[in-house]
């Protein structure tokens, strides 16, 4: 048999076994010296203290801004644009509670809201109760009306969730609303207010505290294990299930507080209008309501704020423009005199370009802002958002 040859180590080469040896000891030593030395990660970057004041500044700024606009205006057209803001304004939170977190279509809220509006002003006028009596009876029917909605249309999607709604919406201003027995029919029913809220100014600033509520009701809902379901659901309802959430559960908890939220605010307009009629509920004020929302931003508290409030006082502003000199001006040029007579189409416009533009909506314009705000660094976020089927990527 022939004997296997072995290696020859070249003359002067430590031997094989040696090699091995002195490869161990560095390993050992370059593992001790690696245990020894911290690895250092980057801190996240914070704000200044004197960073942090400029920030806690221009929030004080907005909101004394905010809080200060009703004392400092005198005409009582301008008082009712700002209370009509402020009820617009629960609006788009109430659809962007089921729009913006759950996913689900509503082109028929403005019956949500009508339906608030007709119990607070026949609570107040035939029962003669007392006006917060009014105001949450108003809450309950319309948590109560959306409960039933959502159990009808809680197997639906996309195109025949939108046309259930919108046939809710339709049924309620032609049917619901036109009962004479209910509701007085063409007459409707007078909505008086309370003797506190006689004055415009006042009526502004329980209107500011109405919707000071709905915003805290509305981040404690973001926050909470409720919040966090619908927001699964809205991604994927089954991947949702899969994790043990109840699909079914979670969606009528989001209309039920949608219809809360679009009750009060229905109370809040029929003594606004103090006279309920159908005629105030039609298909154009749904349609408002979707647009402000889309508009604002679906998913984000503040763009819903700015975008609902916008189209309260659209009117206002477009009426001002054009009683103005420049408004003048452009009313000499061919069809931009007919833009007085339709706001809506403004309204339209608005919303292509804004979808075009900026898809997540005011709230992705004002992204850079709001995040500095909130202490990040000031720079453009607004080209990263991208929209998911019921819902945006900007979150509250």
């Amino acid at each position: 048999m022939a004997t296997p040859r072995k290696k020859k180590t070249p003359a002067g080469a430590p031997p094989v076994e040696a090699n091995a040896a002195i490869a161990a000891i560095v390993a050992e030593e370059e593992a001790a010296a690696m245990a020894h030395v911290e690895v250092s990660k980057p801190k996240p970057w914070t704000p200044s203290k004197s960073g942090w004041i400029a920030r806690r500044g221009v929030a004080v700024l907005i909101a004394a801004i905010v809080l200060g606009s009703p004392a400092l205006v005198e005409n009582v057209e301008n008082l009712r644009a700002i209370s009509l803001a402020m009820i617009y304004v629960i609006v788009g939170l109430s659809i962007n509670i089921l729009m913006g977190y759950a996913g689900q279509i509503s082109l028929g809220h403005q019956a949500f809201v009508g339906v608030g509006a007709f119990t607070a002003a026949l609570v107040v006028t035939k029962a003669q109760a007392p006006f917060f009596v009014a105001l949450i009876l108003a809450g309950v029917i319309g948590a109560v009306s959306a409960f039933l909605l959502g159990m009808v249309a809680l197997r639906l999607k996309g195109l025949y969730l939108a046309l259930i709604t919108l046939a809710y919406g339709a049924v309620a201003e032609f049917t619901i609303f036109a009962t004479p027995a209910i509701t007085g029919g063409g007459a409707g029913v007078n909505a008086v207010r309370p003797s506190f809220l006689v004055s415009e100014r006042t009526f502004v600033y329980f209107s500011m505290v109405v919707v000071a509520g709905a915003l805290y009701i509305d981040w404690r809902l973001v926050r909470s294990k409720v919040g966090r379901a619908i927001f699964a659901i809205r991604e994927n309802e089954l991947a949702a299930a899969s994790f043990g959430i109840n699909v079914t559960s979670y969606k009528l908890i989001a209309f039920v507080i949608s219809g809360i939220f679009a009750g009060v605010a229905g109370a809040l307009f029929g003594f606004r209008v103090e006279s309920v009629d159908a005629a105030n509920f039609d298909f154009a004020l749904g349609l408002t309501f979707v647009l402000m929302a889309v508009v604002g931003g679906l998913g984000s508290r503040v763009g819903v704020f700015i975008g609902s409030a916008f189209f309260a006082i659209l009117d206002l502003l477009i009426h001002s423009l054009f009683g103005s000199g420049i408004g003048h001006t452009i009313a000499k040029v061919g069809f931009l005199k007919q833009l007085e007579l339709y706001p809506g189409f403004i309204g339209a416009v608005l919303l292509l370009l804004t979808l075009t533009l900026y898809p997540g909506g005011i709230a992705q314009q004002i992204k850079p802002i709001t995040g500095w705000l909130a202490g990040k660094r000031l720079k453009d976020h607004g080209h990263g958002v991208t929209i998911r089927e019921g819902g945006a990527g900007v979150r509250p």
